[in-house]
């Protein structure tokens, strides 16, 4: 389930403008490209805004399967549907229509694209639609989401917002990420073998006394992708010295509360069908043909 979003009604008369940018864009068929910008500014407005509301009016208004068409059609509008595509799938009404509505398979052939900014929003869309979402997940899975993250982030690590979208796109795909890109920082690691980058993310919690390690491996043999994510626990050495000293002589399956401190891990290697879902130590591998 996504987080609750504090969120203020629409006003009457956004509502009406809303309203009615949802309804020219029902009948989009009749209007051209020129005309149809304005209606989708209109509601990317209100979606970024997170108005209460926003998705549900979307969801039921059937608009959905018309941006899916816009998406298809690599138009001038692709980068303004896209990033709307992206702020509306934060919500759960929205994003459980997007397989059905032809949006999920949009997306993925977009991935093709050399438009760095058009690929920064198809992958904060497809890591917010398969967030927290098994279905969604191997629905992604299916149509060949993982090779083309992959190539794309291979051939585009060193732009760093891309980087961490893309990262967190495969990290959602494997059921083991974040809601928000912002909560992890990325950086990338030291090669441990030819053809493998390693990319480490970090999460802080609260007080700072413990974090969450995200390791994410990829490695390209044979023209075949293998994508490895695992996420490790750990604690501060001060929370660790002070939890031994009131616990002297206890065994270590008594910490376990403590998130495996210090560190531990524990390898789960499955086909892209039988994803884990053990939310403390937690790896997936993904092997996937081109």
């Amino acid at each position: 389930m996504d987080k609750m979003v504090a969120s203020c009604p629409i006003p009457s008369t956004r509502k009406d403008s809303l309203s009615a940018a949802i309804e020219a864009l029902s009948v989009s068929t009749e209007l051209v490209e020129e005309e149809l910008k304005p209606y989708l500014d209109t509601v990317l407005n209100v979606a970024i805004e997170r108005k209460k509301g926003i998705a549900e009016q979307v969801a039921e208004s059937g608009i959905l399967p018309v941006l899916a068409q816009i998406l298809r059609r690599k138009s001038t509008l692709t980068v303004h549907t896209v990033r709307l595509v992206a702020e509306l799938a934060r919500d759960a009404p929205v994003k459980e229509q997007c397989f059905d509505t032809g949006i999920v398979s949009a997306l993925v052939t977009l991935l093709l694209s050399q438009d760095q900014d058009l690929l920064l929003y198809v992958s904060q869309a497809i890591a917010r639609i398969c967030y927290d979402s098994n279905l969604q997940q191997e629905r992604f899975l299916r149509l060949g989401a993982v090779p083309r993250l992959a190539s794309v982030l291979l051939r585009h690590s060193e732009n760093e917002a891309l980087r961490s979208s893309f990262l967190l796109a495969l990290c959602n795909l494997s059921d083991m990420g974040e809601e928000d890109a912002s909560t992890l920082a990325w950086e990338e690691g030291a090669y441990f073998s030819d053809g493998e980058r390693v990319f480490r993310g970090t999460t802080r919690y609260l007080f700072g006394f413990s974090s969450a390690v995200t390791v994410v491996r990829l490695r390209k043999t044979n023209g075949q992708y293998s994508v490895t994510v695992e996420v490790l626990q750990r604690c501060s050495t001060l929370l660790w010295g002070a939890h031994n000293g009131r616990h002297a002589g206890h065994h270590l399956a008594n910490l376990t509360h403590l998130g495996s401190c210090p560190k531990l891990y524990k390898v789960f290697k499955c086909s892209v069908k039988n994803i884990p879902r053990n939310r403390n130590l937690r790896t997936a591998v993904f092997h996937t043909l081109l």
